[in-house]
Protein backbone atom coordinates (compact mmCIF):
# COMPACT_ATOMS: atom_id res chain seq x y z
CA UNK A 1 0.00 0.00 0.00
CA UNK A 2 1.20 3.39 -0.78
CA UNK A 3 1.96 5.72 1.89
CA UNK A 4 -0.01 9.00 1.10
CA UNK A 5 1.95 12.54 2.67
CA UNK A 6 -0.36 15.85 3.24
CA UNK A 7 1.09 19.62 2.60
CA UNK A 8 -0.20 22.71 4.23
CA UNK A 9 1.41 26.24 3.14
CA UNK A 10 0.08 29.45 3.74
CA UNK A 11 0.82 32.27 1.12
CA UNK A 12 0.18 35.87 2.19
CA UNK A 13 0.45 38.54 -0.18
CA UNK A 14 1.51 41.92 1.73
CA UNK A 15 2.34 43.66 -1.93
CA UNK A 16 -0.53 46.00 -1.41
CA UNK A 17 0.53 49.78 -0.97
CA UNK A 18 -1.94 51.38 -0.44
CA UNK A 19 -4.06 50.83 -4.07
CA UNK A 20 -4.23 46.94 -4.65
CA UNK A 21 -4.09 45.84 -8.14
CA UNK A 22 -5.22 48.92 -9.41
CA UNK A 23 -2.70 47.92 -12.18
CA UNK A 24 0.18 46.48 -12.99
CA UNK A 25 2.39 49.01 -11.68
CA UNK A 26 0.53 49.51 -8.30
CA UNK A 27 1.14 46.71 -6.19
CA UNK A 28 4.41 44.71 -5.04
CA UNK A 29 5.12 41.37 -5.69
CA UNK A 30 5.98 40.58 -2.03
CA UNK A 31 4.51 37.49 0.06
CA UNK A 32 5.34 35.60 2.99
CA UNK A 33 5.22 31.33 2.98
CA UNK A 34 4.14 30.18 6.22
CA UNK A 35 4.01 26.68 7.77
CA UNK A 36 3.23 25.58 11.21
CA UNK A 37 6.25 25.57 13.35
CA UNK A 38 8.50 26.46 10.90
CA UNK A 39 10.42 29.67 10.28
CA UNK A 40 8.48 32.16 7.75
CA UNK A 41 10.28 32.91 4.38
CA UNK A 42 10.04 36.48 2.67
CA UNK A 43 9.16 36.12 -0.91
CA UNK A 44 8.24 37.92 -4.00
CA UNK A 45 8.48 37.57 -7.57
CA UNK A 46 11.58 37.13 -10.02
CA UNK A 47 13.14 40.64 -10.51
CA UNK A 48 12.61 40.06 -14.23
CA UNK A 49 8.99 40.20 -13.19
CA UNK A 50 9.00 43.53 -10.66
CA UNK A 51 9.87 41.55 -7.77
CA UNK A 52 12.03 42.13 -5.17
CA UNK A 53 15.51 40.82 -5.82
CA UNK A 54 16.47 40.26 -2.07
CA UNK A 55 13.13 37.81 -1.44
CA UNK A 56 13.08 34.13 -2.78
CA UNK A 57 10.89 33.67 -5.56
CA UNK A 58 8.95 30.80 -6.47
CA UNK A 59 11.67 29.73 -9.03
CA UNK A 60 14.45 29.77 -6.69
CA UNK A 61 12.87 28.23 -4.23
CA UNK A 62 11.55 25.56 -6.77
CA UNK A 63 15.28 24.49 -7.91
CA UNK A 64 16.36 24.77 -4.25
CA UNK A 65 13.48 22.01 -3.92
CA UNK A 66 15.05 19.91 -6.41
CA UNK A 67 18.53 20.57 -5.52
CA UNK A 68 17.40 19.73 -1.67
CA UNK A 69 15.62 16.78 -2.26
CA UNK A 70 18.35 15.00 -4.36
CA UNK A 71 21.16 16.29 -1.48
CA UNK A 72 18.87 14.12 1.08
CA UNK A 73 18.46 11.12 -1.08
CA UNK A 74 22.07 10.95 -2.08
CA UNK A 75 23.27 10.94 1.42
CA UNK A 76 20.62 8.43 2.46
CA UNK A 77 22.11 6.28 -0.33
CA UNK A 78 25.34 7.05 1.38
CA UNK A 79 25.08 5.97 4.47
CA UNK A 80 23.33 3.10 3.16
CA UNK A 81 26.28 1.91 0.73
CA UNK A 82 29.21 2.88 3.73
CA UNK A 83 30.54 5.57 1.88
CA UNK A 84 31.22 8.46 4.27
CA UNK A 85 30.54 11.87 3.00
CA UNK A 86 31.75 14.50 5.10
CA UNK A 87 30.61 17.70 2.76
CA UNK A 88 28.47 18.63 0.47
CA UNK A 89 27.63 21.56 -1.76
CA UNK A 90 25.44 22.06 -4.85
CA UNK A 91 25.45 25.30 -6.95
CA UNK A 92 22.47 24.29 -8.97
CA UNK A 93 21.33 26.17 -11.97
CA UNK A 94 18.39 26.25 -14.27
CA UNK A 95 16.81 27.11 -17.17
CA UNK A 96 13.57 28.85 -17.85
CA UNK A 97 11.82 29.54 -20.94
CA UNK A 98 9.38 32.36 -21.14
CA UNK A 99 6.32 31.68 -23.94
CA UNK A 100 4.70 33.73 -26.24
CA UNK A 101 1.56 34.13 -24.10
CA UNK A 102 3.34 35.26 -21.39
CA UNK A 103 3.55 32.09 -19.12
CA UNK A 104 6.86 29.72 -19.41
CA UNK A 105 8.26 26.58 -17.74
CA UNK A 106 11.24 25.10 -16.91
CA UNK A 107 13.44 23.30 -19.78
CA UNK A 108 16.12 21.89 -17.46
CA UNK A 109 17.31 21.61 -14.18
CA UNK A 110 21.62 20.76 -13.94
CA UNK A 111 22.87 19.94 -10.32
CA UNK A 112 26.27 20.07 -9.45
CA UNK A 113 27.33 18.34 -6.47
CA UNK A 114 30.41 18.96 -5.08
CA UNK A 115 30.59 16.08 -2.43
CA UNK A 116 33.65 15.34 -0.36
CA UNK A 117 34.16 11.72 0.80
CA UNK A 118 36.64 10.07 3.50
CA UNK A 119 38.29 7.43 0.90
CA UNK A 120 39.20 6.86 -2.61
CA UNK A 121 37.56 3.77 -2.90
CA UNK A 122 34.26 5.37 -1.97
CA UNK A 123 34.25 7.59 -5.51
CA UNK A 124 33.21 5.19 -7.74
CA UNK A 125 30.34 4.54 -5.68
CA UNK A 126 29.43 7.65 -4.88
CA UNK A 127 29.73 8.71 -8.65
CA UNK A 128 26.84 6.30 -9.25
CA UNK A 129 24.42 7.10 -6.37
CA UNK A 130 23.29 10.30 -7.94
CA UNK A 131 21.19 8.89 -10.78
CA UNK A 132 20.04 6.40 -8.04
CA UNK A 133 19.37 9.24 -5.85
CA UNK A 134 17.44 11.20 -8.76
CA UNK A 135 15.46 8.40 -9.21
CA UNK A 136 14.10 8.16 -5.79
CA UNK A 137 14.01 12.13 -5.00
CA UNK A 138 9.92 12.61 -4.92
CA UNK A 139 10.72 16.34 -6.81
CA UNK A 140 12.73 15.22 -9.48
CA UNK A 141 9.79 12.77 -9.97
CA UNK A 142 7.35 15.28 -10.24
CA UNK A 143 8.76 17.28 -12.90
CA UNK A 144 8.47 17.06 -16.78
CA UNK A 145 12.11 17.96 -17.92
CA UNK A 146 15.56 16.31 -17.94
CA UNK A 147 17.12 16.74 -14.51
CA UNK A 148 21.00 16.32 -15.00
CA UNK A 149 23.89 16.06 -12.46
CA UNK A 150 27.76 17.40 -12.65
CA UNK A 151 28.96 15.96 -9.43
CA UNK A 152 32.54 15.96 -8.71
CA UNK A 153 33.81 14.20 -5.89
CA UNK A 154 36.41 14.31 -3.67
CA UNK A 155 38.60 12.88 -0.94
CA UNK A 156 38.72 14.72 2.60
CA UNK A 157 42.59 15.91 2.94
CA UNK A 158 43.50 14.10 6.12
Amino acid sequence: MNKVHQYAVAVTWTGNIGTGTKDYRSYERSHTISIDNKIEIAGSSDAAFRGDKTRHSPEDLFVASIAACHMLWYLHLCSDAGIIVTGYVDHATATMIETDNGGGRFSEVTLHPEVTVTDASMIGKAEELNQKANELCFIANSCNFPILHQAIITVAEK
